[in-house]
């Protein structure tokens, strides 16, 4: 088996595990936040919304300058400091006694985390180009599979042995992940010499949006999706509150409805990114906005969990089949030398996106009721995708390929991935 085929499949299963560890903990946030003493409701949509915001907002922050980071000492590191970091900070959450310890370790955590960024950099840089859209569709895979996992075994550890224990569930996820990579990925990493110290090199690279229009209208993309894809899931703990009552199932129901669209967007993801290179990856990004569009409107009408689950479900396929082609598209975009830089300013987007989602749908949820939820997503998926639609009118392409899958008529480079067997 070649090296970057060995190092990708390890990479899938580390990430698999790592998001999985991240996400045993998003269920239970406001459960937490309950037992350390806030029981009225609108301070509990305040520090619930700004505590799952801040690690994302910090992330997207950060994203740029790790980014910039990996073009000049290496990939791999890049993961290392991401899965580390985040199993000692996650892991020390179990020791807060007050909301402001929390919020302030969800702001580390964004500051030093960032493994979905680290990982599809790397396997950007050494997957031979044919075979892009497939693998960073089966890392995406990865990605919605532990954003599945994670929530459901979340629910079921809160629920039987306290929220404190998901923490420590994390921390340990995340350490196993990063040994992993460590023991068994390998990068043969020739970096691009850069004058100036690691400082002036951390400084994020804004050109290649500026340059590109139609990378900029891939970032909008990406900030869209990640914005649909957590507007819910800081209050859907608190709408099946309102659904069902104070009920001690509470934690397992919001943990499967976050589980579905998640596990629905990973099998999405892999079966999109082996076709949508035949198909086109513009056409396809533009049917996944609209259908997932059209499902979150029927989630604002849902009444019963079980109505809520189905649509999810909906919404995930749609959701899971835009990061593909999104990923797909942005790699045959890279000047050569910066994926880095340039899935850098991605996570930042993706994660600006993430970090709104939260504190919008919770002062949506605050102001207008939950249905406004799902009608505030799907108001920003329809203008994204008018905006999409707009931008390929006036001439700016989404494919530097042909839509059958043709040869990229601009190669791109990475480290050593020149070939089937680089990396």
């Amino acid at each position: 088996m070649p090296s970057w085929k060995r190092s990708f499949y390890v990479i899938w299963f580390a990430e698999l595990i790592a998001i999985a560890g991240f996400n045993t903990t998003t269920p239970i946030i406001p459960l937490f936040l309950r037992d350390l003493g806030i029981t009225d409701p609108g301070r509990l949509n305040y520090w619930n919304g700004l505590s799952q915001s801040a690690s994302a907002l910090a992330l997207a922050l950060l994203a740029p300058v790790w980014g910039s980071l990996a073009d000049g000492y290496g990939r791999k590191p890049m993961i290392l400091r991401a899965m580390f970091g985040g199993a000692a900070l996650i892991s020390l959450m179990a020791l807060t006694t007050e909301p402001w310890q929390v919020f302030a370790l969800r702001t580390l955590q964004g500051c030093v985390t960032g493994t979905v960024a680290a990982a599809t950099v790397f396997v950007a840089s050494i997957v031979p180009k044919e075979e892009a859209g497939y693998r960073l569709g089966l890392l995406q895979m990865a990605i919605f599979l532990g954003g599945a996992v994670g929530p459901l075994f979340g629910g079921f550890v809160a629920d039987a042995a306290g929220p404190r224990v998901n923490f420590l569930a994390t921390g340990a996820f995340l350490a196993l992940s990063g040994l992993l990579v460590l023991r068994f990925v390998r990068e043969d990493f020739i970096p691009v010499p850069r004058p100036g110290s690691i400082f002036r090199n951390a400084l994020p690279d804004l050109s290649p949006a500026v340059r590109n229009p139609a990378l900029a209208a891939l970032l909008l993309v990406t900030f869209a999706v990640q914005f649909a894809s957590q507007v819910a899931v800081s209050i859907m703990t608190l709408l099946v509150f309102h659904l069902l009552g104070d009920v001690p199932t509470v934690g397992r129901v919001s943990g499967l409805l976050i589980g579905a669209g998640t596990l629905a967007a990973a099998l999405s993801a892999a079966a999109v990114g082996r076709v949508s290179g035949r198909v086109g990856y513009g056409r396809t990004l533009m049917g996944c906005i609209a259908g997932a569009l059209v499902f979150y409107v029927f989630q604002g009408f849902a009444r019963t969990p079980a109505q809520l689950f189905w649509f999810r479900i909906g919404s995930g396929i749609f959701l899971g089949g835009t990061m593909p082609s999104v990923n797909a598209l942005i790699a045959r975009l890279c000047e050569p030398g910066r994926q880095g830089s340039t899935y850098g300013l991605s996570s930042s987007v993706s994660s600006a996106g993430a970090a709104l989602g939260p504190a919008v749908g919770a002062l949506v949820a605050a102001t207008a009721g939950y249905p406004f939820v799902f009608f505030t997503a799907s108001a920003i998926l329809l203008g994204t995708g008018l905006i999409v639609v707009r931008a390929s009118a006036h001439g700016i392409t989404f494919s530097s390929g042909s839509p059958s899958g043709a040869p990229d008529p601009e190669p791109r480079t990475g480290s050593k991935a020149s070939g089937p067997e680089g990396g």
